[in-house]
């Protein structure tokens, strides 16, 4: 009886322990999208989402900074259950947020800093980012300008840029409205 009891909680703590050590780790994705601002506002909405930074990535400067950040574009890193999506449907959220089709930037951020890009860290992102970005010039019947690039240190931007929009709903609202940004997405996307 006594090794039948060390049998079952034997199998008892695998089971548990297989059970809780099934749960995949956290990911993380960075993005490009225009505006931070706006970049971490769309996508912190996306299923299985949990955290999105604002920051810069893909330039040669060290510690950028919002006034000192050339050749970086504006980006965002997202960290997500990948239990609960997938790369490429995120991929494919982040490209529903955004004018792929924009080669200067973002409705009314336009500029170096504002194109948009997925940063891959491998070649399986790659190969997903790749295949999204296909498929969105097939539905959009136009060019993809969003380039796919070998991820780089992603430098997060100063406190005061984290989470602006909940943070400063009136000033972000004044921001997205008078950008056009809704409008011209919707007109990007409309019917597809």
């Amino acid at each position: 009886m006594r090794r039948n009891l060390l049998a079952i909680t034997a199998g008892l703590a695998l089971t548990l322990g297989g059970a809780a050590g099934a749960a995949a780790p956290l990911k993380t994705a960075i993005f490009a999208g225009g505006c931070f601002w706006s970049a971490e506002h769309d996508t912190e909405h996306l299923p299985g989402v949990t955290n999105v930074v604002v920051g810069y990535s893909g330039g040669a400067r060290l510690n950028p900074t919002y006034g000192n950040h050339a050749g970086h574009l504006e980006a965002i890193k997202v960290t997500y259950d990948p239990a609960k999506t997938s790369y490429t449907k995120l991929v494919a959220g982040f490209f529903r947020h955004i004018d792929p089709t924009d080669p200067n930037g973002q409705i009314c951020d336009q500029g170096a800093s504002y194109r948009t890009a997925v940063f891959v860290a491998n070649a399986d992102e790659r190969a997903s980012a790749e295949a999204v970005k296909t498929q969105i010039g097939k539905v959009l019947g136009k060019p993809v300008a969003t380039q796919v690039l070998p991820a780089s240190t992603f430098w997060p931007a100063e406190a005061y840029h984290q989470d602006y929009a909940r943070k400063n709903p009136v000033a972000y609202n004044a921001y997205r409205v008078g950008c056009g940004r809704d409008r011209a997405i919707k007109a990007v996307w409309a019917g597809r």
